[in-house]
């Protein structure tokens, strides 16, 4: 029977082929108490399976290859062996068997849903993910300790390519699936910024997530195809589908094709003028992807990433060695570094603060204001990396001027201290601010008067003005790019910017969304940033442009008034 499925797409392209399937392991977790004699040996069986996992770890970094996802699978297997040692997980487990004499594996489940619960309060969508990779690492604890560790995933049995379906997958199991050579991925569980996500996007293999059910509806050798732009399954297609998909199939493998000959080709309009295509990045290990596709520049350099899944802060030379790395490995390009942007109820050791509405709360530039020590020790630091290349100070979620004034008078005192101690940095660095809150993009022009640019955040300016959590399944249909009040406050940033000759930018998925590029064009804008492999599509885009034929009607699209008439222009204005 065919029949679709229908989950967020998370990497684009098309997949044909068939299904291979994963089931969750059962976890059966039973509760029982150990007599006082037994405590340290259940304590010492704790940590050989955290010894073992460790282990497990450590073979699949050793067996990393070079290849498009290199630093994608390290990064997540450093991040998950980081988690493993962390005393939240390891010390907190020991504890709860010594006072409470209950065997290593309640006591481990017990740990874990009380760290999973402190993840699910944190508003920023890619460190709640995080939550994930705190449950599966201690899933593989968990594993250990109840006597099957290191899961070698059987091969699939049918002859062909081969789709991945799963009920979610860590780094760790999309690594040990690798050999079978899946052309495909498709889980129940994940969101757009889930490790399945980034890493399905870095090897370039169309990928689906979100799926509820599909390991339930999907059988093993069912036929499938992937459409990863749309998030859409078919299951058992017909033969006259299948013929369609896979003529679209090989349209898209020539386009790609020829949008790898644009690497080295400037992007500028056919008017002739130039735009700039900068990447977002989470780690340093992400530059190889930049250079991959050509980006002239670190438009987002997403710092908060130094400050996860630890208990103690990183000092002012670890994130100045982080910040150097990637100055020195773009060789002049500008590298933008925002600073670091949490949430109040992201519980690092020192922190006690915590929010009944963390969207609302103490996060980003409020948090940094607020812990004047540690956002020194990072000015300091991103100040000392300045010398080593062209490097911008952003700071996000900027909501009124005093922000940019304490900020600011933060930066000078940090470049006092550095001058005491005779430590070189660049005297003119930049400082912008990102306009992802309402009140800064309708009181732009004094934020102009103080920051040398800015940087638009659409994904947080949509959810913002919308009033809609775009991560929530409820309301998720709420969240909507092609709203009129959205157009119009980024047109508004964008035009106010250029007449006080102030750069501006997008870092937001709009950046790197093709059927926004041609309208952002004609209201402005000539900076975009995004995620490195979405480099390519836009650029084609920007390169088939000619701005005066193409502002008129971006400037009509701004005046619509409702989603469909938007829809229908900005279909006109891309044809």
């Amino acid at each position: 029977m065919s029949f679709i499925l229908h989950g967020i797409g998370v990497s684009a392209g098309i997949a044909i082929g068939h299904a291979h399937l994963t089931a969750p392991a059962a976890l059966e977790v039973m509760h029982y108490l150990i007599p006082k004699s037994q405590v340290d040996k259940e304590i010492k069986r704790l940590d050989q399976a955290f010894s073992t996992v460790g282990t497990e770890f450590e073979a699949l970094q050793s067996s990393l290859t070079n290849g498009p996802a290199l630093a994608e699978f390290s990064a997540f297997l450093e991040l998950h062996h980081m988690i493993l040692d962390d005393p939240t997980l390891t010390d907190a487990t020991r504890n709860i068997i010594a006072q409470t004499h209950c065997n290593a594996e309640w006591a481990l489940a017990q740990q874990k849903e009380a760290l999973l619960a402190e993840f699910e309060a944190i508003d920023d969508t890619y460190l709640r993910e995080r939550k994930t990779d705190v449950e599966q690492v201690v899933d593989r604890v968990l594993k250990a300790l109840l006597g099957h560790p290191g899961y070698q995933p059987p091969a699939p049995k049918h002859l062909g390519d081969h789709i991945l379906v799963a009920y979610d997958l860590s780094p760790a199991d999309i690594m040990q699936y690798k050999p079978h050579q899946f052309v495909a991925f498709l889980t129940d569980m994940g969101s757009l910024t889930s490790h399945t996500a980034i890493v399905a996007r870095s090897l370039n293999i169309p990928s689906v997530v979100a799926l509820h059910h599909a390991h339930q509806l999907i059988l093993e050798g069912d036929s499938l195809i992937v459409d990863g732009g749309q998030g859409v399954i078919i299951v058992n297609p017909d033969k006259y589908v299948l013929d369609e998909y896979r003529l679209r199939q090989s349209q898209l493998e020539l386009e790609r094709q020829k949008l790898k000959r644009l690497k080295s080709i400037s992007a500028v309009t056919l008017d002739g003028t130039p735009i700039d295509l900068f990447a977002n990045i989470e780690l340093p290990g992400d530059l190889e992807q930049v250079k991959e596709h050509g980006a002239t520049g670190i438009g987002l350099f997403r710092s908060e990433f130094l400050f996860l899944n630890r208990d103690d802060l990183p000092d002012e030379d670890e994130q100045f060695e982080a910040y150097r790395a990637v100055a020195t490995r773009m060789r002049g390009k500008p590298v933008t570094i925002r600073t670091f942007d949490l949430g109040g109820d992201k519980k690092l050791k020192h922190m006690t603060q915590t929010a009944a509405n963390p969207a609302l709360g103490l996060r980003a530039i409020r948090l940094s204001l607020s812990e004047p020590q540690m956002f020194h020790i990072q000015l300091r630091a991103i100040l000392r990396a300045s010398k080593y290349g062209q490097i911008k100070i952003l700071i996000p979620m900027l909501s009124n001027v005093a922000e940019v004034d304490q900020t600011l008078h933060l930066i000078e005192y940090a470049k006092h201290t550095l001058q005491k101690d005779q430590l070189d940095f660049d005297e003119r660095i930049q400082v912008g601010g990102m306009i992802e809150i309402p009140a800064a993009a309708l009181s732009i022009e004094v934020f102009l008067q103080k920051l040398d640019f800015l940087s638009i955040g659409t994904n947080d300016l949509i959810q913002y003005t919308l009033a809609v959590d775009r991560v929530d399944d409820a309301v998720a249909h709420l969240y909507d790019p092609f709203h009129p009040a959205i157009l119009w406050l980024v047109s508004r940033v964008i035009q106010i910017s250029n007449r006080a000759k102030k750069p501006v930018s997008i870092c937001g998925e709009m950046a790197g969304d093709t059927q926004f590029t041609r309208l952002l064009l004609g209201i402005g804008l000539q900076q975009f940033s995004m995620y490195p492999a979405q480099i390519l599509a836009v650029k084609d885009q920007i390169l088939k442009s000619n701005l005066p034929d193409i502002i008129p009607l971006a400037h009509k699209i701004i005046r619509a008034d409702n989603q469909e008439k938007i829809r229908n222009l900005l279909a006109k204005l891309n044809g």
